[in-house]
């Protein structure tokens, strides 16, 4: 086995929580599910975001000042369907959920809560770039357990990820 079977092995029983990116820019809006957020910095709080070069929200991401990062609970299956199965190119997935305009782009009703930020930096970092923002805003919806990987891995993707 080379090393690239033996990592997709090792990291396909990972179980990380997932997430719902949102952006707004040049008049249009997008948003996709990710699995590859995390906390980079405690003092000053900054987020590091991958997003998939595949998709429109990656698109629409690299014009944006910011981004919106929900943190999604075991009863968002609805929403994690909608925004990794449909894509923005066919379907306006804002008009499927409830949101509200905030600062960062569209924020999500119904979710554990959301991030807004400044994007700082990017790097390319193959097929996702790395989007590091400085945490501008934070709320907490509702309460629950993360979603994570393990419950949305059957998912069909809108795009290739």
């Amino acid at each position: 086995m080379d090393a690239k079977e033996s990592f997709d092995r090792l990291v396909s029983d990972l179980d990380y929580p997932m997430f719902i990116v949102t952006v707004a820019a040049r008049g249009e809006r997008a948003g996709c599910l990710v699995g590859f957020v995390t906390q980079a910095s405690i003092d000053p709080p900054r987020l590091l975001v991958m997003l998939s070069k595949a998709n429109r929200t990656y698109d629409l991401a690299q014009v944006a000042d910011s981004l919106a990062v929900h943190f999604l609970h075991e009863g968002n299956d609805d929403l994690a369907r909608l925004f990794g199965e449909e894509t923005g190119d066919d379907t306006d997935k804002f008009a499927a959920c409830e949101w509200h305009e905030e600062s960062s782009g569209p924020a999500l009703v119904g979710t554990r809560g959301w991030v807004g930020g400044t994007v700082l930096y990017r790097l390319d970092s193959g097929d996702h770039v790395a989007h590091l923002l400085a945490v501008d805003a934070a709320f907490i919806d509702v309460p629950g357990a993360p979603l994570a990987f393990q419950n949305v891995r059957d998912l069909e993707p809108g795009h290739p990820s």
